[in-house]
């Protein structure tokens, strides 16, 4: 229904829900509330209901990819980080989807990760050592 509020100068789009818990019979209520009045109820559950999700998307990309971390004030570094980081987000629920990495966390998945590159790096500089260990030895 449209409502009207004293401290809001426009027009409200209003949904009530009404929550009865069948075993307790406790009542509860959820309001929910827009400015765009030509939005059906569903609609408005349904965006309401996006928001959280995007929400835990925000949280994760700043709590484990370093979208709170980053100081920057042009436009095409900060695109590049929100876009890399919700990516992350994205992409390590999506290995969290792998049979083998279904019980690990995000840290650990960083972790696992992190390892393997310094292994990689290691064997990298292992194999340089050597190379440079033969030719020395041939001189």
């Amino acid at each position: 229904m449209e409502m009207l509020h004293r401290k809001f100068a426009d027009r409200l789009n209003v949904v009530i829900i009404q929550k009865i818990n069948l075993s307790t019979g406790k009542i509860a209520h959820v309001n929910l509330f827009s400015t765009d009045l030509t939005l059906d109820y569903e609609k408005i559950i349904d965006y309401y209901s996006l928001r959280f999700q995007i929400e835990f998307v925000f949280r994760d990309a700043k709590q484990y990819w370093g979208m709170e971390d980053f100081m920057n004030i042009k436009k095409t570094p900060i695109h590049n980080w929100a876009n890399l980081s919700t990516f992350m987000v994205n992409f390590s629920h999506g290995l969290r989807q792998n049979s083998t990495m279904k019980e690990m966390s995000i840290l650990d998945l960083k972790a696992h990760y992190h390892g393997l590159k310094y292994v990689k790096e290691v064997f990298k500089l292992a194999s340089i050592y050597n190379t440079l260990a033969k030719k020395q030895s041939q001189n």
